[in-house]
């Protein structure tokens, strides 16, 4: 571990930098014990109390874990703790649409194409069945949103990428409030649950046919549509 000593006003800040670019290095991984706050203190000659308020913020931060009695180590980084702070992040953040609706074409895009390489019969059955879920929502005048949240999720889940998923799970619920009103200001215009409707299978077909371009491609496309209605 090898520290630098700190010569600045803000020192429990430099030691949170340099524990950070240790981890970044490689030096330091899930796992590893730290030393101890009196040996820090020493080695960065600085005081312990500095040490002390660096090791709580880093573990606010989730970066270290502090076991009683047992140490202070460097913390594992789920998958879960990642979605809960993407999560977390969102219900606090405002005007991040523009970004969610760019972080959903990053995700699904992608998704569409690893689904199409990657499912299975019952992960098609899933699709399949929400598309005419959606189809028989669009002929009751309902706006279709839960069986449109199936077929992605559906094909999220076809990809076999579990970080994917749950990063989907993350962003599901602030999703389908911003796509709510998107959607009763989009289907205003005549033609637009079928055409709507028609890209989901286009992507539907692509990925059935083990087509993992043309499946990225006609996500794309829709998703862009629906960003740029949404946006204007």
């Amino acid at each position: 571990m090898d520290f630098k000593p700190i010569r600045t006003k803000k020192i429990y800040e430099e030691i949170i930098d340099q524990v950070k670019e240790l981890i970044a290095g490689g030096h330091l991984s899930p796992g590893d014990k730290l030393i101890s706050e009196r040996d820090m203190a020493d080695r960065l000659k600085v005081g312990r109390s500095a040490v002390r308020e660096a090791f709580r913020a880093l573990e606010a931060m989730g970066i270290i874990e502090i076991r009683q009695g047992g140490g202070t180590f460097i913390k594992e980084v789920s998958t879960d703790s990642l979605a809960e702070a993407l999560a977390l992040f969102l219900m606090t953040e405002r005007d991040t649409t523009r970004e969610l609706l760019e972080l959903r074409k990053i995700l699904e895009v992608e998704a569409a194409g690893l689904a199409a390489l990657r499912h299975s019969p019952e992960e098609l059955d899933k699709m399949e069945e929400a598309l005419k879920q959606m189809e028989e929502d669009f002929a009751s005048g309902d706006l279709g949103q839960q069986a449109d949240y199936n077929f992605h999720y559906a094909l999220a889940e076809a990809s076999h990428n579990s970080l994917l998923v749950r990063l989907m799970d993350s962003i599901a619920d602030t999703m389908q409030r911003v796509l709510k009103t998107a959607r009763l200001e989009l289907y205003r215009t005549p033609g637009t649950p079928q055409r709507l409707l028609r890209e989901h299978y286009t992507v539907f077909e692509a990925v059935k046919g083990g087509q993992d371009q043309k499946a990225r491609r006609a996500m794309f496309e829709h998703l862009d549509r629906v960003e740029k209605a949404i946006l204007k």
